[in-house]
Formats: C-alpha cells, structure tokens, sequence
C-alpha cells in the first residue's frame, strides 16, 4: 500500500490524518480518543463505554433529539465503539454534508451535558444490556477466561463494566473520565474520502484548533506477570449448547511476533478479521482445526480470534461442542492440531495458502471509503498509519519457520486458559 495521505499535529497536540478518494461523493470522518476499559480502576469498570453512551445525549447546540435527524436528514450515517485501547465516533456523509459532522465532533470534545436525568436513564440501559449479555454463552466464558487470564493488568475486565460498579458509579464520575481523557492531545481526527487536502485542514483548523490542549491523562501501569501454568475452569449458564474456549498469551499487535501468529491463525483458524468495524469474511473450511472437528464431527464449528490491542493480549480459539460428543473429546482433537503445528514444519504451500487467506480477509476489510478512514485511525491506536501501510508486506516476508517458532513460544499449554461451557442442568 502506499502511503498516500497528509499527517499533521495541531498546537494542542489533536493528530489528524486526510486521505484524499475520489471514488464517490462521500467523507467518511472519525474522531478517536486513546482511552477504554483498560483504563478503568476497580470501582469504575464500564465507565468509558457509559462515557460513549453520554455523547449522544446533546449539547447545547446539538440538543439529543437534534442530532440523530439531523444526521439522517442529510443522508448520513454514524455510530460509536467502545473497545479496551479506544473509543472512536464517526459519522459517513455525503461529501458537501461533512461540517455537520465536523461540527458536532469538535462540540462534542467540550461541551456534552451529562444530564442528571439523561445519566440515571442510561444507567438502566447499560445494565439491561450486561443482563442481557448475561444470557449469552460464549460472553459468560469468554469474561471468565478474561479474568482468569489477566490478574493484574486492567484486560481483566469486559469493556461493558461489572454490574456492582454500573449500579455505583454516579455522574460526577462519568464526567471526570470525560474531561480526563476527552482532549485533544489524547485524540486523532481521521478523514477519508471527497475533498481537497488544503481546504479541508483549513476548516478542521477553525473548528478544532482553538480547543485548549488537557493535561496528560492517568494511565494504569500493571503489567501481567508471566503465566505460572495452565488454568482451567467451567462455567454453567443457560442455553443447551456446550462450548470450549482456549486462551493463549499473545502478543501486541506491534510486536514483531505479531505477523507469524497472524499467519499460524490463518492455518488454524481461518484469518481472523481485524477490522472489528466490518469487512472480511474469508471462510476457514480449509483450516485445520475445521477439518480435525468439524469435518470428524467432535464439533460444529472452530475459530479463533486474534486481536490487534496496545499491550499483550489473548489468542483466542472458540470450539462449539457436537451435541453428541464430550467437550474433553473436542480438546484432545484440538491438542492433536496444537502439537503438530508445535513440533511439525508447515510446508511452503499450506503457508503461501494460509498467507493469501489473511491478505484477502484483510483487503476486504479495508476497501470502502468508511474503511478506510477506519484504518487511519485505528492503527494509530496501537501503532502507526504505517502499522497499516505495511502490514501485507509483513505477512508476505513470514516463513514456515517463524510459523512454527510462534507457535512454540505462544501455544503451550503453561501459557494458556481452558474454560468449558455447560449448559445448566446438561452438564456431560
């Protein structure tokens, strides 16, 4: 890829990236901010996603009931995320509507209201929505094997937050953590699609330059210790479904080891989409955990999940069981595949393969013009735009070699999480 777009700080350190497509007359724009669940002491788990909720509940010159027809009235669309590195808004518009959304992006960075009233009715959907996600198997295991995994570093809580602290936390805390980390300094601005480079910086400056720069936000420093041994546990839930989950260690995205495990998920797995916003969708039949479970059905479907975070995280490989077989049948299968990636080579072939899966999957999660104003921003999340611009070449440079040696150094059973889903009252 070619790097083909303009890079520019303002004086209060707010970083914007412009990427010129003339394909269609569309923006799309997104405004990130270097904040999320990692950055939430124990008391205030949650607070950034409620945080994200609160900004579309208006300002004084975007009143709540304003904006949302205000958007669609010029043909528009737009949406927010909440993850553990970040939280990201942004609006797609037709390209001569783009200083709506410029405009309520640089409002919005100051003035939200945070209602009292606005904040108690979020309060109840917040947590109707971890009710809700309560009922959700692969959420209730997944969450255990997130706080199993991570005993000290802030990953140890989901980005929704714990129930206790969404019943406690008041007002005055959701506003603090909005001032905090809502600066320009601690957020980038990234735009791509219809407009002349000069003329859009020119309005960005005006709208966004003379918000003062914040001080520096408070970061949690509480790195994982090394994992002492496998961990395994159960969890039991409604459903009728059993699942199993192994968790590895894995690495951050800018670590060079990054690219061979890319490359091992590709062969196990299938690719796993890194544009969480959408796009991808390469099918993994041909991977091998798929044709040792699904094809001998132990199971009825594998995957596996790599995640591009700022610090260490987690491979995550999701099995849902065969109604009609044992969860500890599907693991001996799936520690079979394990063992032979560990001590066998790859060929040359199954990794040209594996190789070509993760650069499609990766292609068709960057080819729109929302997309792609995506990837300006998020890469800069946890690297660089460069992070992006080179990440097809970094993958087509890993050879059957470095494939095994990550498998080595990442998928041993010392450095992993086994959790097993039952449903209540079936356990096997």
């Amino acid at each position: 890829m070619t790097k083909n777009h303009t890079e520019i700080i303002l004086p209060n350190g707010l970083k914007i990236l412009l990427k010129e497509i003339h394909t269609a007359p569309l923006i799309s724009s997104w405004a990130w901010y270097r904040v999320g669940s990692k950055d939430e002491p124990t008391g205030r788990t949650g607070v950034s996603h409620w945080v994200e909720h609160m900004q579309f509940k208006g300002t004084e010159q975007f009143p709540a009931k304003v904006l949302d027809k205000a958007i669609s009235r010029d043909g528009g669309q737009w949406n927010a995320f909440t993850y553990m590195d970040w939280t990201t808004y942004f609006e797609t518009m037709p390209a001569d509507k783009i200083d709506l959304a410029l405009r309520l992006e640089a409002d919005r960075m100051t003035a939200s209201l945070f209602d009292e009233q606005e904040v108690a009715s979020e309060r109840t959907v917040i947590i109707s929505e971890r009710e809700g996600n309560e009922n959700e198997p692969l959420f209730l295991l997944g969450e255990a094997l997130q706080h199993a995994a991570f005993r000290v570093h802030p990953y140890h809580h989901e980005v929704i937050g714990d129930l206790a602290d969404l019943q406690a936390m008041t007002r005055t805390d959701l506003y603090h953590h909005y001032r905090s980390y809502y600066v320009p300094d601690n957020a980038v601005l990234a735009l791509a699609g219809d407009f002349e480079t000069g003329a859009m910086l020119r309005r960005i400056r005006v709208l966004f330059e003379p918000i003062p720069a914040g001080e520096v936000p408070p970061r949690l420093a509480r790195p994982e210790p090394e994992a002492r041994g496998e961990h395994r546990l159960t969890v039991e839930g409604p459903g009728e479904t059993t699942y199993l989950q192994a968790a590895y260690r894995a690495p951050a995205a800018n670590d060079p080891d990054f690219f061979p495990l890319t490359v091992l998920d590709s062969l196990l797995a299938g690719p796993s989409n890194l544009n969480m916003f959408g796009g991808g969708g390469i099918s993994n039949k041909t991977s091998r955990l798929y044709c040792a479970l699904v094809d001998r059905e132990l199971a009825v479907s594998a995957g596996a999940s790599l995640i591009s975070t700022l610090d260490p995280f987690l491979y995550s490989i999701v099995v849902t069981v065969h109604p009609q077989r044992k969860p500890d049948e599907a693991l001996e299968a799936l520690d079979a595949e394990i063992h032979r990636i560990r001590k066998e080579r790859v060929s040359k072939e199954e990794i040209a393969r594996a190789v070509k899966q993760a650069r499609a999957n990766f292609a068709y999660g960057s080819e729109s013009i929302t997309n792609q104003a995506f990837w300006l921003g998020h890469a800069e999340m946890f690297a660089t735009y460069d992070w992006f611009l080179t990440y097809l070449d970094k993958l087509a440079k890993v050879t059957p070699a470095q494939v095994q040696e990550a498998a080595q150094k990442y998928l041993r059973p010392q450095n992993r999480v086994v959790g097993t889903y039952l449903p209540a009252g079936g356990a096997k």
